[in-house]
């Protein structure tokens, strides 16, 4: 069981939801975009961008507690690249938490149909979501890239 929850499987399983739920707003900003009159497919591609952002907080919580936190946290903060925890991973923290409440955000929006989204003018601020999500989430990967750099790397 501890080869099946290692460090680079727990990360890779991280990564991967995570560009599941990227991959899924980013589909569903063009089904936005397009005026795609499925509703079920918006709600269902917004629900899996959910569950995958959900899924990817859950495995990297389970890896910061179990690993990041004894391991990696001291190597970085000890090496030559110690503002890659105190400002890029504490930066990342909190980013993070918005990254689900504007996914369901974009469920909810996902839910109306493509009329109502035009009557109550949303349709606009629908797109913009579906495209700072993804985004957000990059930026994210950006942080997690320079915090792996500096546990690797920054150690003296």
């Amino acid at each position: 069981m501890e080869i099946l929850l290692s460090k680079p499987v727990l990360i890779g399983i991280h990564l991967t939801f995570a560009i599941i739920g990227i991959d899924s707003l980013l589909w569903l900003l063009g089904e936005f975009v397009a005026d795609t009159q499925s509703r079920a497919r918006r709600v269902g591609v917004a629900t899996l961008g959910v569950a995958g952002f959900t899924a990817s907080w859950i495995t990297g919580g389970y890896y910061y507690v179990k690993f990041y936190g004894s391991l990696v946290k001291p190597a970085i903060l000890n090496g030559s690249a110690p503002w890659a925890h105190t400002i890029v991973m504490e930066a990342k923290e909190h980013i993070f938490l918005f990254i689900i409440p504007l996914a369901l955000v974009v469920l909810t929006l996902a839910l109306l149909d493509q009329a109502t989204l035009k009557v109550l003018k949303l349709k606009t601020r629908a797109v913009l979501l579906c495209a700072l999500v993804p985004i957000i989430g990059l930026v994210i990967g950006m942080m997690g890239f320079i915090i792996s750099a500096a546990a690797r790397w920054g150690v003296t």
